[in-house]
């Protein structure tokens, strides 16, 4: 069973908390596979929840989930927005966006397009870090959680429309607070 699709490529939002967007991608290390659930707020393009594991079955995804959750602020009736992949499809990811409250929403079969937030994300981060070189999975994830808790998340220079160039945790703060700039 597939959910509808509120999202349609629409990758924006007015408030924080209010749609996410979430996916997984593979790191290569000399000991084996690393993968990375995401979960990123599209008001603020903050990666709100991650997770890795030498897997990517739903469980992945899901403790993503649960650490955006955990932070607060998510809205009632948040749309999650996936593609179709079987860890998302699945009876454990579905009760997880039921259980929090939220909707989910999925793209077409095989549209990398329709999931092209948490895609292009993956691949900034894919160019900064580069994807393989890493003797230990120990080692990728402490580069991953490095990456996106200080040079993501509060480091990394966006051009917000009405906050001018900010981070996305500065973003999130700032819409949080609705704030208007000061000219």
């Amino acid at each position: 069973m597939f959910a509808a699709d509120p999202i349609g490529r629409d990758f924006t939002a007015p408030r924080p908390g209010m749609r996410l967007v979430d996916d997984t991608t593979e790191l290569v290390t000399v000991e084996g596979k690393l993968y990375l659930a995401t979960c990123i707020d599209l008001a603020t393009r903050e990666v709100a929840g991650w997770a890795m594991a030498d897997h990517h079955r739903a469980e992945l995804p899901v403790a993503a989930l649960r650490m955006a959750a955990g932070r607060g602020g998510l809205e009632d009736k948040c749309v999650m927005s996936t593609d179709r992949g079987s860890e998302y499809t699945g009876d454990e990811f579905r009760a997880e966006v039921s259980k929090l409250r939220m909707r989910q929403s999925m793209g077409r079969v095989s549209s990398c397009c329709d999931n092209a937030a948490a895609e292009s994300w993956f691949a900034l981060l894919k160019a900064e870090i580069g994807t393989t070189g890493r003797e230990t999975c120990e080692a990728a994830r402490a580069d991953l959680c490095h990456y996106i808790g200080i040079e993501y998340n509060r480091s990394r220079l966006r051009r917000h429309p009405d906050h001018g160039y900010v981070t996305p945790l500065e973003t999130r703060i700032l819409l949080r607070q609705n704030l208007t700039p000061a000219a």
